[in-house]
């Protein structure tokens, strides 16, 4: 069972298998050359050690009309690099979408998690502890410190 951050002292986050990050860069790669499968997007935001810009397939996820990024895995690299940064650049081939984003609180992620979970739970179900689209409110709500949820606002 993996850690809860409401249960342990340093936030939830559950690395990628080799596997997994050799998969992450094929998907990587072919949205940055034109190719997106099932709506998956290369998004860049800013180190916020670094300062150099970080990229990371992501799968950005509309609910209710809004468009939002999910961190399935918990509070990773691009999570904190995006509180610092504020935003990013979402691409797929020659397409840059420049965006803007702010970071949900728990209580309003629930529809969001619940209809990303319908989406994308066939890829992301293994990171979020047993809980799925057909998980009741309260385990959803349960989960959410474990997963950042961002609102995105695309500029250009």
């Amino acid at each position: 069972m993996a850690s809860s951050s409401s249960s342990s002292s340093s936030p939830y986050y559950l690395k990628g298998s080799p596997m997994n990050v050799r998969l992450n860069g094929v998907i990587g790669w072919l949205a940055r050359h034109g190719l997106s499968l099932a709506g998956t997007a290369e998004m860049s935001v800013r180190g916020r050690k670094s300062g150099q810009m970080q990229r990371i397939p992501v799968n950005p996820h509309t609910c209710d009309g809004e468009q939002y990024l999910v961190s399935a895995r918990g509070h990773s690299q691009w999570v904190r690099n995006m509180r610092v940064a504020g935003g990013g650049e979402l691409r797929v081939g020659r397409r840059v979408r420049t965006f803007t984003a702010a970071e949900l609180p728990d209580a309003e992620k629930l529809p969001v998690l619940r209809t990303y979970l319908e989406k994308w739970g066939w890829e992301v179900n293994q990171y979020f502890d047993g809980v799925t689209a057909k998980s009741s409110d309260e385990e959803i709500i349960a989960c959410a410190g474990d997963h950042p949820v961002f609102r995105i606002s695309v500029t250009g």
